[in-house]
């Protein structure tokens, strides 16, 4: 096999650690030119007016930045703006109506595409009702909806009307969305009847019912998108409507974009922090969007004919970002999947990839690890040339599994940008420009263009090429969320505190463990509370996962410690899931404990390896780890529910007690 550049790719991946992008890619590429990194840095902040360009502004900014109170950061103050008018207006006024906006493929093969046009109708018609049922600006309205296009035409609508929208995972629970209402301050939902899942269909409403009757401050009124039709019938109580109902009377009313100061709030996203308190993390509509749009421009080289699909649920900022805010912002065809990667089979992805001739493709690791580990059969059935750029997100990507998704998917002759930001952020930090960088296997790559990161140590001092530190930021950037919501307080002492000092709160301390090469590339080692104490010394379970996941025939590991004995030591538990057709045996146990023990240290080397034919995950496609540690600790599990892959719990459990 040749990667396009008449080299054999089997023989190139295997020697080599630097990876070019072709050059018929830097030619076409939105950003190619090498001098960006130093514009940028000469010219920090007023750099940034390249992504406020990427915008039409009703009003604009006279300031690119105002750090007079700090952390409290201000972007583009003075200008004003609508992010559903940069969606999807402007896209219509410039004569492209008829150009696909979104494509939705349900799990059931149904399809739908919306044009701009479309998407202009019903996200003013449903703008429309929102405004009849009370909802003005600033009014918070949270969405509580599976991967349908009635999320984010919401979203949008809400975004016309300057109403901040707080969008809620349909895989959480009652309590989770109850809690979420609450701290917003939200009196409206919009939420769906149900939703399917492997072919089966589960209630959403009664979960977003159980919530409302929790509540202590009461909802005005609830609108119900019905996905399921006849399969699940539902029943509509008091300031309960029918979405389509709602919108049926209003064919062809519009609403005026409300112009929104830079600083206002678009969406509010709940996370659970490190103590598992939820915080608000608040995002506002200058700063993000352009942000968002620069990023989808530069590092995922997105173009208005590209056909683009992140496979994140919306209900992440991931989805918020890249698969709605970014893409739409730029006029691209943006995709949704209800379903998951192997329903009906193992090729559904590929399927679609095919079918509807996607550009780019934007995933995580653990997405990658599973492909792996299906075997590269299931790709290989399907034409998957038109893919010209790929992308990963979410966490970090051991270097075996890059090379398979460069290879199999990508056929070397897409860039592969290996991407590291957060809720907090809004969107990408650091990462390769496709049209510029080289690229490292498993690196992630240099701060972006205006992105100042540091890697330090305890101290807050830059540490060495190749030594482990603390991952911070050291200037502000316009996608970072402007506090915690109600919280002022907290969000300078777990966020700026750290390595600021009393005078100056500019450091932005991101929670994650890093260190940066000899040309500034950045590898993300991952959370720095996933360390496990072995005896007497600390270490991150990203680096014992990747030291296994580079033993041949495992495709994905997850590493936790059982509680500490009274010497504060715990025991290493090995997880691990091996690729399709690939036998277990002790030959291979013992491959895993002294591939740890040589890479890392024999300190380190796992007490148990447990083999699993799958790990459990949550529906985002993230390990539950905490499940597994409470497997390896006798723990009572709790309810499962809310994992994609329930079933697996048990076969692990059984696994564990034959050890």
């Amino acid at each position: 096999m040749s990667d396009g550049t008449g080299v054999d790719l089997e023989a190139r991946l295997a020697e080599a650690t630097t990876f070019d992008p072709p050059e018929s890619f830097v030619e076409q590429a939105n950003v190619s030119e090498p001098g960006i990194y130093e514009e940028f840095e000469e010219n920090w902040p007023e750099c940034w007016e390249r992504a406020a360009d990427l915008l039409d502004w009703d009003e604009p900014y006279d300031t690119v930045l105002d750090d007079s109170d700090a952390p409290f950061y201000e972007w583009f103050s003075g200008g004003s703006l609508n992010a559903a008018y940069n969606c999807i207006d402007r896209h219509v006024e410039a004569g492209r109506k008829n150009h696909a906006a979104i494509k939705w493929v349900g799990k059931r093969r149904e399809t739908l595409t919306y044009t701009y046009q479309d998407l202009y109708r019903e996200v003013n018609e449903f703008a429309v009702a929102l405004r009849s049922l009370g909802v003005g600006e600033d009014d918070v309205v949270t969405l509580y909806m599976p991967m349908v296009p009635e999320l984010p035409i919401a979203m949008l609508a809400c975004a016309r009307i300057g109403a901040p929208h707080s969008v809620v995972f349909a895989g959480f629970s009652a309590d989770a969305l109850a809690t979420g209402m609450e701290r917003a301050e939200s009196e409206y939902l919009v939420t769906a009847d149900g939703y399917y899942r492997r072919g089966n269909a589960f209630n959403l409403k009664s979960k977003a019912d159980n919530a409302l009757l929790d509540l202590d401050r009461g909802v005005s009124d609830v609108v119900v998108v019905d996905r399921l039709g006849d399969e699940l019938s539902h029943y509509l109580g008091e300031d309960q409507h029918d979405y389509t109902t709602l919108i049926d009377g209003r064919a062809g009313e519009t609403v005026e974009p409300v112009s929104r100061d830079a600083e206002d709030m678009l969406f509010l996203m709940y996370t659970s922090g490190t103590t598992g308190e939820p915080k608000g993390m608040k995002h506002t509509t200058g700063g993000y969007l352009a942000h968002v749009a620069w990023t989808s421009y530069a590092a995922l080289d997105l173009k208005p004919t590209d056909t683009h699909w992140c496979s994140a649920d919306i209900g992440w900022i991931t989805g918020h970002s890249y698969s709605v805010y970014g893409p739409l912002a730029l006029g691209t065809t943006t995709m949704m999947y209800e379903g998951t990667p192997d329903y009906p089979d193992r090729d559904r992805i590929w399927e679609i990839v095919d079918t509807h001739a996607v550009d780019v493709f934007y995933t995580a690791p653990t997405a990658i690890r599973a492909f792996m580990k299906w075997g590269e059969r299931y790709p290989n059935d399907h034409d998957l040339s038109s893919l010209r750029l790929l992308g990963t997100v979410g966490e970090p990507i051991n270097p075996r599994a890059w090379k398979w998704y460069y290879k199999h998917i990508g056929n070397g002759d897409c860039p592969v940008v290996d991407t590291w930001w957060q809720t907090e952020t809004g969107g990408m930090m650091v990462t390769t420009l496709p049209g510029v960088n080289t690229m490292k296997p498993g690196v992630a790559g240099p701060p972006l263009p205006g992105v100042n990161v540091e890697v330090v140590d305890r101290d807050g001092e830059a540490v060495a090429a190749g030594e482990a530190g603390y991952l911070t930021v050291r200037k502000p950037w316009p996608g970072m969320f402007r506090t915690l919501y109600g919280d002022d307080e907290r969000y300078i002492e777990e966020f700026w505190r750290e390595f600021s000092d009393d005078a100056d709160r500019s450091v932005y301390f991101a929670g994650d463990g890093a260190t940066v090469d000899e040309d500034g590339y950045v590898t993300v080692l991952g959370r720095i509370d996933d360390v496990i104490n072995v005896s007497g010394r600390r270490i991150g379970t990203m680096k014992i996962e990747s030291a296994i996941v580079g033993v041949e025939g495992v495709a994905e590991a997850a590493v936790v410690a059982t509680d500490a004995d009274a010497a504060g030591d715990a025991r290493v538990y090995a997880y691990v899931s091996t690729e399709s057709g690939r036998g277990v045996d002790d030959a291979l146990r013992d491959r895993i404990v002294d591939r740890v023990g040589d890479r890392i240290a024999p300190f380190a080397r796992p007490e148990t390896v447990v083999f699993a034919p799958e790990l459990p995950k949550t529906r985002s496609g993230k390990i539950m780890r905490r499940l597994l540690e409470d497997i390896a600790n006798g723990d009572d599990l709790g309810d499962t529910s809310a994992l994609r892959n329930p079933e697996t719990v048990g076969e692990i459990e059984s696994a564990v007690g034959d050890r």
